[in-house]
């Protein structure tokens, strides 16, 4: 077959979902080997680890506020090229890192370059399919997508086995290696020229008051940063949770990856509850599950030890609520965003993800060998975030 063959929606489908799945692989993958990690470049406190994720996410949210904007204005390719470029680098910068500081350096390009295909995808998909068939293509994807979660940290562990965790980078430079050329030999340019926006500072002005000024579009943003702080805790955490408080050495990569896959039926379900329900209606009813859930598990520490079954069933109704309602809470901030949709896009994921860096560090460098700050944070932020969405359906109710 010529290369020059247009791509067939097979293909596009799983070369979409292995774009939007660089960010996955870049955190989970790494996760089984932050003790490691830790322990090789002499960090005293253990929960410094955590920043392994929080420089990533920091990187992301950089890469958010410019990737949908130049991707708009210069085409898909381009900034494709671009991030898988910078995240290459970074993965280099990390395998070569001597110290902590530069390896958290490197973590910080690789967030910067992961950006781009993460939100150029979503567009590319955008480009090619309108209505009905994108939400199936979106599926499909989905479909793939969560897998990679699941998987990802028994690989990064068998690549850390197999050959030290600084192999795990060099995976990354082969994964951006391949996926730069796949795209390259197979992906058209799906932006025309006459379709690119105009990228200029008063356009930036425009849209950030755009979205600052709309009341819902700012409530559930923030909404999102909350809820997404407490997944952010939870991450950076798991690995001690799992592996020094619960003992299960290389289990943990079953026991995460089996959480994860849960978020992500969760939010396969939710295409099917949406139309009976409401987005609002799921994020509200999510959010309570939350804040309750977490309230039972602190009351059920104050008098019974907890046992790794019990953390894994209230660590999997987290996970069931946030896959119901993280892609919900974006798509009622997007909602009243449509003349500047793609400038509002960038402006609410680095916000919301700024919010979730702050706030997820946080919990993350509050654990104390006990489960009482997850719990905390996430009954804390599940609170605000129902508090938010409460305050905007009464608002909503009143201007309808």
């Amino acid at each position: 077959m010529s290369l020059r063959t247009p791509i067939c929606e097979k293909e596009f489908t799983l070369l979409m979902a292995l774009l939007m799945s660089v960010v996955a692989i870049s955190i989970d993958a790494l996760l089984p080997s932050l003790g490691v990690i830790g322990a090789e470049m002499g960090v005293a406190d253990i929960n410094r680890t955590q920043l392994i994720i929080g420089f990533i996410f920091a990187g992301m949210a950089i890469g958010q506020l410019v990737a949908g904007p130049l991707s708009d204005a210069l085409g898909r390719k381009p900034v494709l090229y671009a991030g898988l470029a910078l995240y290459l680098l970074g993965s280099l910068s990390c395998w070569l890192a001597r110290d902590f500081d530069w390896l958290l350096a490197g973590r910080c390009l690789q967030g910067v370059g992961v950006a781009c295909p993460y939100v150029t995808a979503v567009s590319v998909v955008r480009d090619k399919y309108a209505g009905r068939d994108m939400a199936r293509m979106m599926s499909l994807i989905m479909m793939i997508f969560i897998l990679v979660p699941a998987v990802a940290p028994s690989l990064g562990l068998a690549i850390a086995g197999m050959a030290g965790w600084r192999a795990i980078f060099l995976f990354y430079v082969l994964y951006a290696v391949v996926i730069g050329s796949w795209i390259a030999l197979r992906l058209e340019e799906t932006l025309l020229p006459e379709h690119r926006a105009s990228l200029t500072p008063r356009a930036f002005v425009h849209g950030f008051r755009t979205v600052i000024t709309n009341r819902t579009t700012t409530f559930y943003m923030v909404a999102m940063g909350l809820t997404f702080g407490g997944l952010i805790g939870y991450v950076g955490a798991s690995r001690q949770i799992f592996q020094d408080q619960f003992h299960t050495g290389g289990d943990f990569a079953l026991y995460f990856g089996g959480l994860a896959l849960l978020l992500g039926v969760a939010s396969m379900l939710n295409s099917h509850f949406v139309g009976r329900w409401g987005m609002r209606n799921i994020c509200t009813w999510s959010a309570i599950m939350m804040t309750v859930a977490s309230a039972l598990f602190l009351a059920f520490q104050a008098v019974l030890p907890v046992t790794l079954p019990i953390f894994v069933t209230y660590a999997g109704l987290l996970f069931f609520a946030f896959g119901l309602m993280f892609g919900n809470l974006n798509a009622i901030a997007m909602e009243p965003m449509g003349a500047v949709a793609g400038m509002a896009s960038a402006i609410i994921g680095a916000t919301s993800s700024v919010i979730a860096l702050l706030l997820g560090t946080l919990i993350g460098q509050l654990y104390d060998n006990t489960l009482r700050p997850i719990a905390q944070g996430f009954l804390l932020l599940g609170l605000m975030s129902w508090l938010l969405m409460h305050y905007e359906r009464s608002w909503h109710a009143r201007q309808s």
